[in-house]
């Protein structure tokens, strides 16, 4: 077979060393419908992570990505098996999850800083503790200066980075990104993705994110896991989806990849 050039895009940041595990998905399954044994979205899934990790969900539109985040975050339960958080089953929202989406997800009536605190104080935090948070928060991701700004005001990557920031906030283990950056313009995208990084080498979070992006994965990811029609085909690090696929589908995904990249 011939050799592919496989480049790994340019990573700039060291990233933290990998902890202990912070949540374990076991032989889990989802089913929708009356028979749901019969519809499986997600079929014997097996996914574990660790303090200090970034794990891309990589995979086609209906893959079961989305369904295995909200499963992760407590959002939906599995028809079958089991989901352990900080070594405990995991029953309904976990508090320690906090969720990232594509579309902003802001209040257009609301300023940058009540936005960022308007997720604190759905979660019961104090006035006072929750400006400080916010504040925070809002200066660690760069916003210094726009806490009295409205939605509209900002520029979509602006946005983006109060959407993170509200996460932020919330001071939880794990960062669930469902397709966070995918909606924003190549250059933003990869100026987030380095802030992302930059977060990450000192907070040190378990972070999952959605991405129909290779490069994407291989370039913030320490591990990828490949799903197809529900099922996990490979979990790795990017030298292993690179070098070491696990069968033909992960094989083409690469070859796609270095005929975009000559």
């Amino acid at each position: 077979m011939q050799n592919l050039k496989t480049s790994t895009p340019d990573m700039p940041q060291t990233r933290p060393r990998i902890g202990e595990e912070v949540m374990c998905v076991q032989q889990v399954c989802r089913g929708f419908g009356k028979n749901p044994s019969e519809q499986l979205v997600l079929d014997d899934v097996d996914v574990t992570l660790r303090e200090g990790e970034i794990v891309g969900l990589l995979g086609r539109s209906g893959s079961g990505k989305s369904t295995l985040l909200r499963i992760i975050a407590g959002l939906i339960p599995p028809t079958s098996g089991d989901v352990n958080y900080l070594g405990k089953p995991l029953r309904g929202p976990a508090e320690g999850v906090a969720m990232v989406f594509q579309t902003f997800a802001l209040f257009p009536w609301l300023t940058v800083l009540e936005n960022v605190e308007a997720g604190l104080e759905a979660i019961g935090v104090g006035p006072h503790e929750r400006r400080k948070r916010a504040l925070a928060a809002i200066d660690l991701i760069g916003l210094d200066g726009f806490e009295n700004a409205y939605p509209r005001e900002l520029s979509g990557g602006m946005r983006q980075r109060v959407g993170l920031a509200r996460a932020l906030a919330a001071n939880t283990d794990v960062l669930l990104m469902d397709e966070a950056f995918s909606a924003l313009d190549p250059l933003i995208r990869t100026e987030m993705q380095d802030q992302l990084l930059e977060l990450q080498a000192t907070l040190k979070k378990t972070i999952v994110f959605i991405t129909h992006d290779l490069d994407e994965a291989l370039r913030i990811g320490n591990q990828i896991a490949i799903l197809r029609d529900g099922r996990l085909i490979q979990c790795g690090t990017p030298d292993d989806i690179l070098h070491r696929p696990a069968d033909d589908y992960v094989r083409r995904f690469v070859e796609r990849r270095a005929g975009t990249t000559h």
